[in-house]
């Protein structure tokens, strides 16, 4: 039996538990389609950024492989499901940084570390200018 989920800001979390969840899938397609250098992607509060972004993290992130879990979908419907798992993608939500300004920080901060070090392996044949940028960098 499906359940209902409260509280989940995860796609893959939604799919893999089994939670009831509207196919909102055809947005990756709409965002594919668009030819502008910049999307910006508001709603209201409580209206699914957060779960959105995840659904679309998920879908592009090259250090993944979500083919399972978009299984079903209507993204894979259409030639656009190519695109799966192509690209590299940094997913930042704002959604747990709240209270003080320091907790705010700080959230902000760990999720920046968290995604250099899931593309670490990017650094390591950096060359001439670019090498001693991210060896100045890394001292900070």
């Amino acid at each position: 039996m499906k359940k209902i989920p409260i509280g989940t800001k995860s796609f893959s979390r939604l799919v893999e538990g089994n939670y009831y969840f509207v196919d909102k899938t055809l947005m990756i397609k709409e965002f594919l389609g668009r030819v502008t250098d910049v999307t910006l992607i508001t709603r209201p509060r409580r209206f699914g950024k957060t779960i959105n972004m995840s659904m679309m993290a998920e879908f592009f992130d090259i250090t993944k492989d979500s083919k399972e879990i978009f299984k079903g979908t209507k993204i894979m419907e259409t030639p656009y499901a190519a695109e799966i798992n192509q690209y590299p993608t940094i997913f930042i939500s704002f959604a747990d940084a709240k209270r003080d300004k320091e907790t705010v920080v700080s959230t902000i901060r760990t999720q920046i570390q968290n995604q250099w070090d899931k593309y670490d392996f990017v650094f390591e044949n950096l060359k001439g200018f670019k090498k001693t940028n991210y060896e100045r960098l890394m001292k900070y």
